[in-house]
């Protein structure tokens, strides 16, 4: 049985650059690094993996790997990206405060359960920090927010023929 998120893992191109931003600037403290010589499939490499502690226990791990193809983009909004949650009342000092740091920051964006801030960490993740909204726990309740319905509806609409 699943008990939870222990850590999600991204590559970085840089661990000390990726270290400012989620340390210094986010406040995620680096909790762990380990050198890692040799894959589980034997494959030696030289990279560096390290964990940033959240509130909850739950970690932010990167992958540091020098010389192995890997190709860095800027994700778009609705691509990958992660979404952290903080306090309400942190939202808006948060976006000055990226603002202030020359951070690409983007909101308040309201999603009617919750509102979220964008930025973009130096490997071109976008990082959403979110705060709930008191109709949180009606939003998110599957036996009051018909989501299966509405992904039925969508599938149907997919499969719907273009009209030319």
């Amino acid at each position: 049985m699943i008990r939870g998120l222990h850590h999600s893992a991204y590559r970085c191109r840089d661990s000390e650059e990726t270290r400012r931003f989620y340390e210094d600037f986010l406040g995620l403290p680096l909790s762990a690094a380990l050198e890692i010589t040799e894959t589980k499939t034997g494959r030696p490499t030289a990279t560096l993996h390290t964990f940033y502690r959240m509130d909850d226990g739950t970690f932010l791990a990167f992958f540091e790997e020098p010389g192995q193809p890997f190709e860095f983009k800027r994700q778009d909004d609705f691509d990958l990206h992660v979404a952290l949650e903080i306090p309400y009342d942190h939202l808006q000092p948060m976006l000055e405060k990226g603002r202030r740091a020359g951070v690409e920051s983007r909101g308040v964006a309201d999603h009617g359960f919750i509102q979220s801030i964008y930025f973009r960490d130096p490997n071109g993740y976008v990082v959403e920090l979110t705060a709930r909204l008191p109709n949180h726990a009606e939003a998110t309740d599957p036996a009051r927010n018909e989501a299966r319905g509405k992904l039925a509806r969508w599938q149907a609409r997919k499969a719907r023929p273009v009209a030319a």
